[in-house]
């Protein structure tokens, strides 16, 4: 995976790399962008994890938009927002963000499908993870798992002082 920001326009406005691994390590929520059989846009708003080695995870169920978008165009764009703070007096806002250019895969491995249910629950309930396992067992059957390969992502940022 490779960080790259020689595209972004505003040059002056780059996130520095340390800044953006940490926003894609403990950003809440990411919005998948993704192309549907029809060739129209679909974008969605979703929980994720990443694993440190270059895969996000998320979960959906095992049929649905997201899959069938995926099936007919796996590349696909994740965009991750961290903090944002509108200033009104300034007409502008201030905000982190990285756009991740990457590939879908589906039809992973159960123990893969394991692992990533594991790292969700470590991410988002830490204080609830055996609880959590014994939840993901029971619903295993109808959760699929769906990994994004990173290739290549950029960062931006604007600090309004």
């Amino acid at each position: 995976m490779i960080y790259n920001n020689s595209a972004v326009r505003r040059q002056d406005r780059l996130l520095d790399e340390k800044k953006a691994y940490e926003l894609l390590k403990k950003g809440e929520y990411g919005i998948l962008s993704l192309i549907d059989p029809e060739g129209n846009p679909y974008g969605i708003p979703i929980n994720y994890v990443w694993d440190e080695n270059g895969h996000i995870y998320f979960h959906c169920a095992p049929t649905g938009k997201k899959l069938s978008c995926i099936s007919a165009h796996a590349d696909v764009s994740f965009c991750i927002i961290g903090r944002t703070n509108v200033v009104p007096n300034k007409f502008t806002t201030g905000y982190e963000s990285i756009i991740i250019k990457s590939r879908a895969r589906t039809a992973l491995p159960d123990e893969e499908k394991k692992h990533a249910l594991k790292l969700l629950l470590e991410k988002y309930a830490p204080d609830n993870i055996e609880t959590g396992l014994t939840y993901a067992e029971k619903s295993f059957h109808r959760t699929e798992i769906i990994r994004l390969d990173l290739q290549e992502f950029s960062g931006k940022s604007k600090i309004i002082r």
